[in-house]
């Protein structure tokens, strides 16, 4: 029998994504004999505005065996509870969006029918008052969660703010080790086999032709092998997520650690606030229909802790997705199978989200189209499940009077939005499929910090009674209290 396997993989660009797929693969197909290449250029500058992540990507580092202690210390990072969302409904309004869940333990999505029964009963304490999560972080505690489902720490969640250049640079120490070969060079021209289509060999500048069987384009938003290669379209979704710019600049570290993410809602945009350990991130995601760059620029600098460390960098994009991420021997992984703004920092989960999807159907040599078709079809859900949410952001602002802002409250939803929406307005219920990235709690933050309210709940809670059902919120927000105060404090 023949041998169909895949020999050779070429990974072109390197960056976040580049090295996240380097170290993947290497790491899930060693000793297999498959030589891996990873083709990149100094020359090229990274975007690398993905220094905060969500809990899925504990799931990427065990997988490459990263030792957390000493990854945070490479990459200068700190523990990241949620996100605070400041003026989404209107000036010196906020809200939180904590990892973890909402409520006990093992109580899932119930609790929050139990909590929307508790305030038509008249429970005025706030959301945050029932999240673990919500309220280490607030005091600026932290323990890392217990898998004992009995334990209050089994609702806590966390992920990380770093800096993604140094998890780059400490992902590429790995691959190399590893065994994977990195080249310095600009793509000068792609061939192609003349029967499949397929791409055959990169020929770089200096003449040096690097052949493959598989190619995964990490070259971000150009999507030099996707798209100007293979032709692949491009579905733009600015009328539903209108921002199409952001500046980026660091600015001195704060004395003490934040332990969540600050999204401030802004006149034509919102701004992030980024704490790592030596520095803070920020930036200013904006629309440029409605503010021109200068002004966005005089924008971020105003809303700043601090004067930038480094002139602010102009990053240009249109949100929307390939409408194949994997054609013929093609996979986009990360910018270059498309964009949605870091507004619930999903950049680095849509990356490993594609490896994962990439790993478990990976293919022979003869890259069947029936694992390109299913690849494009879970991977295309799973942005669509994601721009519903940013969407929903937008959408749902109250108390903001300018003209991005009153557009974006106005504007026709997507359906399959809509229908969330409704859901939730006639009966407290958080309709999902089983595969979304986002769960119920984060569905209510946002949906409940924004206003949106419920007119009834779950009857199946009926059978605890209405006094009963107060003293136990009670209670349990006595619990909460007491186990935040035995978290340790972050480090300052």
């Amino acid at each position: 029998m023949s041998d169909t396997r895949i020999r050779r993989i070429v990974i072109l660009g390197g960056g976040t994504a580049g090295w996240m797929t380097a170290a993947a693969l290497s790491r899930a197909l060693a000793g297999q004999g498959v030589a891996i290449t990873l083709v990149e250029s100094d020359a090229i500058g990274t975007i690398g505005v993905g220094e905060a992540t969500i809990p899925t990507i504990h799931w990427f580092n065990q997988i490459i065996g990263l030792d957390e202690r000493q990854f945070m210390a490479e990459t200068k990072a700190t523990v990241k509870l949620g996100i605070e969302f400041v003026g989404w409904n209107g000036e010196g309004s906020r809200y939180f969006h904590p990892f973890g869940t909402f409520g006990p333990p093992g109580d899932g999505a119930m609790f929050l029918h139990r909590l929307i029964r508790a305030r038509a009963d008249g429970d005025t304490a706030s959301t945050e008052a029932y999240s673990l999560t919500a309220q280490a972080a607030r005091a600026g505690r932290f323990t890392r969660p217990v898998p004992d489902r009995r334990s209050l720490l089994s609702t806590l969640g966390y992920a990380y703010h770093f800096d993604a250049g140094l998890y780059a640079r400490y992902l590429r120490g790995l691959a190399e080790r590893a065994g994977v070969t990195r080249i310095e060079g600009m793509v000068a021209s792609v061939e192609r086999h003349d029967d499949s289509g397929h791409v055959r060999s990169l020929t770089l500048a200096d003449g040096q032709v690097v052949a493959g069987d598989l190619f995964i384009d990490c070259s971000g938003l150009r999507g030099l092998l996707i798209g100007e290669t293979l032709g692949v379209g491009y579905d733009d979704w600015s009328h539903w997520l209108p921002c199409d710019r952001a500046w980026a600049a660091p600015s001195a570290a704060e004395v003490g650690r934040t332990p969540f993410t600050r999204a401030t809602a802004a006149e034509a945009g919102w701004r992030w606030r980024i704490p790592l350990q030596h520095r803070v991130g920020n930036g200013y995601v904006f629309a440029s229909r409605f503010q021109d760059e200068e002004a966005a620029r005089a924008s971020l600098i105003a809303g700043m802790d601090g004067p930038p460390l480094a002139d602010p960098r102009l990053i240009r994009f249109t949100p929307g997705m390939r409408r194949e991420a994997w054609r013929a021997n093609v996979v986009a992984i990360g910018l270059s199978s498309g964009f949605l703004e870091p507004l619930e920092s999903t950049s680095i989960h849509l990356i490993q989200s594609g490896i994962a999807k990439l790993l478990s159907l990976f293919p022979a040599a003869d890259c069947s189209p029936l694992l390109a078709r299913q690849f494009n079809r879970v991977f295309g859900q799973e942005m669509l499940d994601v721009r519903d949410f940013l969407i929903l952001h937008y959408h749902a602002t109250t108390g903001r009077t300018e003209p991005m802002w009153q557009e974006r409250q106005a504007m026709a939803i997507p359906d399959t939005l809509a229908e969330k929406i409704a859901h939730f307005r006639a009966s407290g219920r958080i309709v999902l499929s089983s595969d979304e990235l986002f769960r119920d709690a984060s569905w209510f933050a946002v949906l409940d910090g924004q206003g949106v309210r419920p007119g009834d709940h779950n009857p199946l809670i009926e059978a605890v009674g209405r006094d009963d059902n107060l003293r136990q919120l009670a209670a349990l927000r006595a619990d909460i209290a007491k186990v935040t105060a035995t978290l340790l404090p972050l480090p300052a």
